[in-house]
Protein backbone atom coordinates (compact mmCIF):
# COMPACT_ATOMS: atom_id res chain seq x y z
CA UNK A 1 0.00 0.00 0.00
CA UNK A 2 2.76 2.42 1.01
CA UNK A 3 4.85 1.52 -2.06
CA UNK A 4 1.84 2.03 -4.35
CA UNK A 5 1.12 5.43 -2.82
CA UNK A 6 4.76 6.47 -3.18
CA UNK A 7 4.78 5.28 -6.78
CA UNK A 8 1.69 7.35 -7.56
CA UNK A 9 3.23 10.43 -5.93
CA UNK A 10 6.44 9.94 -7.93
CA UNK A 11 4.44 9.54 -11.12
CA UNK A 12 2.48 12.73 -10.38
CA UNK A 13 5.69 14.63 -9.62
CA UNK A 14 7.32 13.47 -12.86
CA UNK A 15 4.18 14.39 -14.78
CA UNK A 16 4.16 17.88 -13.23
CA UNK A 17 7.87 18.30 -14.03
CA UNK A 18 7.24 17.25 -17.61
CA UNK A 19 4.43 19.80 -17.92
CA UNK A 20 6.64 22.55 -16.47
CA UNK A 21 9.44 21.78 -18.92
CA UNK A 22 7.00 21.78 -21.86
CA UNK A 23 5.40 25.03 -20.68
CA UNK A 24 8.81 26.67 -20.34
CA UNK A 25 9.88 25.48 -23.79
CA UNK A 26 6.74 26.85 -25.46
CA UNK A 27 6.01 29.92 -23.34
CA UNK A 28 9.58 30.99 -22.59
CA UNK A 29 10.23 32.58 -26.01
CA UNK A 30 6.80 34.24 -25.94
CA UNK A 31 7.41 35.75 -22.51
CA UNK A 32 10.87 36.88 -23.62
CA UNK A 33 9.36 38.59 -26.67
CA UNK A 34 6.67 40.31 -24.62
CA UNK A 35 9.07 41.55 -21.94
CA UNK A 36 11.73 42.63 -24.47
CA UNK A 37 9.24 44.93 -26.16
CA UNK A 38 9.16 46.99 -22.94
CA UNK A 39 12.90 46.90 -22.24
CA UNK A 40 15.43 49.54 -23.27
CA UNK A 41 17.23 48.22 -26.35
CA UNK A 42 20.57 47.82 -24.57
CA UNK A 43 18.98 45.46 -22.02
CA UNK A 44 17.33 43.08 -24.51
CA UNK A 45 20.51 41.17 -25.30
CA UNK A 46 22.16 41.58 -21.90
CA UNK A 47 23.72 38.47 -20.35
CA UNK A 48 22.64 37.35 -17.87
CA UNK A 49 19.08 38.43 -18.77
CA UNK A 50 17.80 41.46 -16.89
CA UNK A 51 14.62 40.41 -15.09
CA UNK A 52 13.94 43.67 -13.20
CA UNK A 53 13.75 46.82 -15.31
CA UNK A 54 11.72 49.99 -15.76
CA UNK A 55 9.19 49.37 -18.56
CA UNK A 56 9.27 51.77 -21.47
CA UNK A 57 7.11 52.36 -24.55
CA UNK A 58 10.02 53.66 -26.61
CA UNK A 59 10.20 50.52 -28.70
CA UNK A 60 6.54 50.70 -29.66
CA UNK A 61 6.93 54.40 -30.43
CA UNK A 62 9.89 53.56 -32.65
CA UNK A 63 7.80 50.98 -34.53
CA UNK A 64 4.97 53.42 -35.11
CA UNK A 65 7.39 56.15 -36.22
CA UNK A 66 9.43 53.92 -38.56
CA UNK A 67 6.60 52.33 -40.55
CA UNK A 68 2.98 53.18 -41.41
CA UNK A 69 1.84 50.45 -39.06
CA UNK A 70 -1.92 50.70 -39.56
CA UNK A 71 -1.65 50.59 -43.35
CA UNK A 72 0.65 47.59 -43.26
CA UNK A 73 -1.74 45.92 -40.81
CA UNK A 74 -4.62 46.38 -43.22
CA UNK A 75 -2.45 45.02 -46.04
CA UNK A 76 -1.69 41.90 -43.99
CA UNK A 77 -5.36 41.42 -43.12
CA UNK A 78 -6.46 41.80 -46.74
CA UNK A 79 -3.78 39.44 -48.08
CA UNK A 80 -3.99 36.79 -45.35
CA UNK A 81 -7.80 36.97 -45.25
CA UNK A 82 -8.11 36.84 -49.04
CA UNK A 83 -5.67 33.92 -49.31
CA UNK A 84 -7.56 32.08 -46.57
CA UNK A 85 -10.91 32.66 -48.26
CA UNK A 86 -9.60 31.60 -51.68
CA UNK A 87 -7.80 28.57 -50.27
CA UNK A 88 -10.83 27.41 -48.29
CA UNK A 89 -13.18 27.96 -51.24
CA UNK A 90 -11.07 25.69 -53.42
CA UNK A 91 -9.87 23.21 -50.78
CA UNK A 92 -13.15 22.30 -49.08
CA UNK A 93 -14.95 20.91 -52.18
CA UNK A 94 -11.68 19.29 -53.30
CA UNK A 95 -11.20 17.62 -49.90
CA UNK A 96 -14.77 16.32 -49.93
CA UNK A 97 -14.33 14.92 -53.45
CA UNK A 98 -11.02 13.25 -52.51
CA UNK A 99 -12.55 11.76 -49.37
CA UNK A 100 -15.77 10.59 -51.02
CA UNK A 101 -14.05 8.96 -53.99
CA UNK A 102 -11.18 7.55 -51.92
CA UNK A 103 -8.60 9.10 -54.25
CA UNK A 104 -5.27 9.72 -52.58
CA UNK A 105 -3.23 10.97 -55.52
CA UNK A 106 -4.80 14.48 -55.82
CA UNK A 107 -4.13 15.15 -52.14
CA UNK A 108 -0.56 13.83 -52.39
CA UNK A 109 0.05 15.94 -55.50
CA UNK A 110 -1.25 19.01 -53.68
CA UNK A 111 0.95 18.23 -50.68
CA UNK A 112 4.02 18.10 -52.93
CA UNK A 113 3.46 21.74 -53.88
CA UNK A 114 3.44 22.65 -50.18
CA UNK A 115 6.59 20.68 -49.49
CA UNK A 116 8.51 22.44 -52.25
CA UNK A 117 10.50 25.53 -51.16
CA UNK A 118 8.83 28.87 -51.86
CA UNK A 119 11.78 30.00 -53.96
CA UNK A 120 10.87 27.35 -56.53
CA UNK A 121 7.70 29.31 -57.38
CA UNK A 122 9.02 32.78 -56.76
CA UNK A 123 11.12 33.38 -59.89
CA UNK A 124 8.49 32.15 -62.39
CA UNK A 125 5.83 34.19 -60.60
CA UNK A 126 8.03 37.28 -60.52
CA UNK A 127 8.76 37.04 -64.25
CA UNK A 128 5.13 36.32 -65.11
CA UNK A 129 3.62 39.10 -63.00
CA UNK A 130 6.32 41.57 -64.01
CA UNK A 131 5.45 40.99 -67.66
CA UNK A 132 1.89 42.18 -67.04
CA UNK A 133 3.00 44.93 -64.64
CA UNK A 134 1.13 43.36 -61.71
CA UNK A 135 3.87 43.32 -59.06
CA UNK A 136 2.44 44.91 -55.94
CA UNK A 137 -1.22 44.22 -56.75
CA UNK A 138 -3.33 42.76 -53.97
CA UNK A 139 -4.72 39.99 -56.15
CA UNK A 140 -1.20 38.78 -56.97
CA UNK A 141 -0.31 38.45 -53.29
CA UNK A 142 -3.63 36.79 -52.49
CA UNK A 143 -3.28 34.22 -55.28
CA UNK A 144 0.33 33.40 -54.44
CA UNK A 145 -0.38 33.06 -50.72
CA UNK A 146 -3.27 30.76 -51.60
CA UNK A 147 -0.60 28.30 -52.73
CA UNK A 148 0.21 28.03 -49.02
CA UNK A 149 -3.32 27.83 -47.68
CA UNK A 150 -4.85 25.46 -50.26
CA UNK A 151 -2.83 22.31 -49.45
CA UNK A 152 -3.02 23.06 -45.73
CA UNK A 153 -6.81 23.42 -45.78
CA UNK A 154 -7.25 20.31 -47.95
CA UNK A 155 -5.25 18.05 -45.66
CA UNK A 156 -6.78 19.53 -42.52
CA UNK A 157 -10.31 18.88 -43.79
CA UNK A 158 -9.72 15.32 -45.03
CA UNK A 159 -10.07 13.56 -41.62
CA UNK A 160 -13.34 15.39 -40.95
CA UNK A 161 -14.84 14.35 -44.28
CA UNK A 162 -13.55 10.79 -43.83
CA UNK A 163 -15.39 10.62 -40.49
CA UNK A 164 -18.78 11.55 -42.00
CA UNK A 165 -21.29 8.66 -42.25
CA UNK A 166 -21.58 7.80 -45.95
CA UNK A 167 -25.18 6.70 -45.41
CA UNK A 168 -26.13 10.26 -44.42
CA UNK A 169 -24.64 11.71 -47.59
CA UNK A 170 -26.19 8.98 -49.74
CA UNK A 171 -29.61 9.66 -48.19
CA UNK A 172 -29.31 13.33 -49.16
CA UNK A 173 -28.39 12.30 -52.71
CA UNK A 174 -31.41 10.02 -52.93
CA UNK A 175 -33.62 12.91 -51.79
CA UNK A 176 -32.43 14.87 -54.82
CA UNK A 177 -29.84 17.19 -53.28
CA UNK A 178 -27.62 18.85 -55.84
CA UNK A 179 -23.88 18.74 -55.30
CA UNK A 180 -23.79 22.34 -54.10
CA UNK A 181 -26.79 21.91 -51.79
CA UNK A 182 -25.32 18.67 -50.44
CA UNK A 183 -22.09 20.40 -49.53
CA UNK A 184 -23.70 23.55 -48.15
CA UNK A 185 -26.70 22.13 -46.27
CA UNK A 186 -25.61 18.65 -45.21
CA UNK A 187 -21.84 18.31 -45.13
CA UNK A 188 -20.46 21.65 -43.98
CA UNK A 189 -22.68 21.98 -40.86
CA UNK A 190 -21.27 18.64 -39.67
CA UNK A 191 -17.63 19.66 -40.08
CA UNK A 192 -17.78 23.14 -38.54
CA UNK A 193 -14.93 22.40 -36.08
CA UNK A 194 -12.74 21.34 -38.99
CA UNK A 195 -13.57 24.54 -40.83
CA UNK A 196 -12.55 26.58 -37.78
CA UNK A 197 -9.23 24.75 -37.50
CA UNK A 198 -8.53 25.19 -41.22
CA UNK A 199 -9.39 28.89 -41.23
CA UNK A 200 -7.16 29.67 -38.24
CA UNK A 201 -4.22 27.64 -39.55
CA UNK A 202 -4.50 29.07 -43.07
CA UNK A 203 -4.73 32.64 -41.78
CA UNK A 204 -1.72 32.20 -39.47
CA UNK A 205 0.44 30.63 -42.17
CA UNK A 206 -0.47 33.30 -44.74
CA UNK A 207 -0.07 36.09 -42.15
CA UNK A 208 3.45 34.98 -41.21
CA UNK A 209 4.75 34.09 -44.67
CA UNK A 210 7.67 36.35 -45.53
CA UNK A 211 9.13 35.41 -48.91
CA UNK A 212 6.24 36.12 -51.29
CA UNK A 213 5.42 39.43 -49.63
CA UNK A 214 9.05 40.51 -49.71
CA UNK A 215 9.44 40.07 -53.49
CA UNK A 216 5.93 40.47 -54.93
CA UNK A 217 4.73 43.50 -52.94
CA UNK A 218 5.53 47.20 -53.22
CA UNK A 219 5.35 50.04 -50.69
CA UNK A 220 1.57 50.20 -51.08
CA UNK A 221 0.93 46.51 -50.38
CA UNK A 222 3.77 45.71 -47.99
CA UNK A 223 2.81 43.50 -45.07
CA UNK A 224 3.70 43.67 -41.39
CA UNK A 225 6.03 40.70 -41.52
CA UNK A 226 8.13 42.48 -44.18
CA UNK A 227 7.96 45.80 -42.34
CA UNK A 228 9.51 44.17 -39.26
CA UNK A 229 12.58 43.45 -41.39
CA UNK A 230 13.32 47.20 -41.33
CA UNK A 231 14.67 46.84 -37.81
CA UNK A 232 17.32 44.32 -38.88
CA UNK A 233 20.40 46.12 -40.19
CA UNK A 234 23.78 45.03 -41.54
CA UNK A 235 25.75 46.52 -38.67
CA UNK A 236 23.23 46.52 -35.85
CA UNK A 237 19.75 45.31 -35.05
CA UNK A 238 17.24 47.26 -32.98
CA UNK A 239 16.18 44.28 -30.91
CA UNK A 240 13.80 46.22 -28.71
CA UNK A 241 11.84 47.60 -31.67
CA UNK A 242 11.99 44.20 -33.37
CA UNK A 243 10.47 42.50 -30.33
CA UNK A 244 7.79 45.19 -30.10
CA UNK A 245 6.98 44.71 -33.79
CA UNK A 246 6.88 40.94 -33.31
CA UNK A 247 4.41 41.35 -30.44
CA UNK A 248 2.12 43.53 -32.55
CA UNK A 249 2.39 41.15 -35.51
CA UNK A 250 1.48 38.17 -33.33
CA UNK A 251 -1.60 39.85 -31.85
CA UNK A 252 -4.18 39.41 -34.70
CA UNK A 253 -3.67 35.62 -35.12
CA UNK A 254 -3.86 35.22 -31.34
CA UNK A 255 -7.12 37.18 -31.25
CA UNK A 256 -8.51 35.06 -34.10
CA UNK A 257 -7.56 31.84 -32.32
CA UNK A 258 -9.14 33.13 -29.09
CA UNK A 259 -12.42 33.96 -30.85
CA UNK A 260 -12.52 30.53 -32.47
CA UNK A 261 -11.16 28.60 -29.49
CA UNK A 262 -14.33 26.59 -28.82
CA UNK A 263 -14.46 25.22 -32.36
CA UNK A 264 -10.67 25.07 -32.51
CA UNK A 265 -10.30 22.78 -29.49
CA UNK A 266 -13.12 20.47 -30.54
CA UNK A 267 -11.79 20.42 -34.10
CA UNK A 268 -8.26 19.51 -33.07
CA UNK A 269 -9.47 16.71 -30.81
CA UNK A 270 -12.09 15.24 -33.16
CA UNK A 271 -9.89 15.56 -36.23
CA UNK A 272 -7.06 13.71 -34.55
CA UNK A 273 -9.01 10.45 -34.54
CA UNK A 274 -10.76 9.14 -37.61
CA UNK A 275 -14.27 8.01 -36.86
Amino acid sequence: MVEGHASRRLHSALHALQMLIAAFAFLGPVLFMLSSGFKPSDLVTALPPVMVFRPTLENYAAVMAAVPFLRFTMNSIVIAGGATLLGMTLAVPAAFAVSWNRMAWPAVLMLMTRMAPGGLFLLPWFVMFSSIDAIGDYWVLIVTHAAITLPLALWTMLPFFDALPRSLVEAAMIDGCSDLALLRLVVLPLVTPGLAVSVVLCFVFAWNYFLFSLVLSDIGTRTLIVAAFNFVGEGATDWGALMAAATLIAAPPVVLAFLAQRHLISGLTSGAVKG
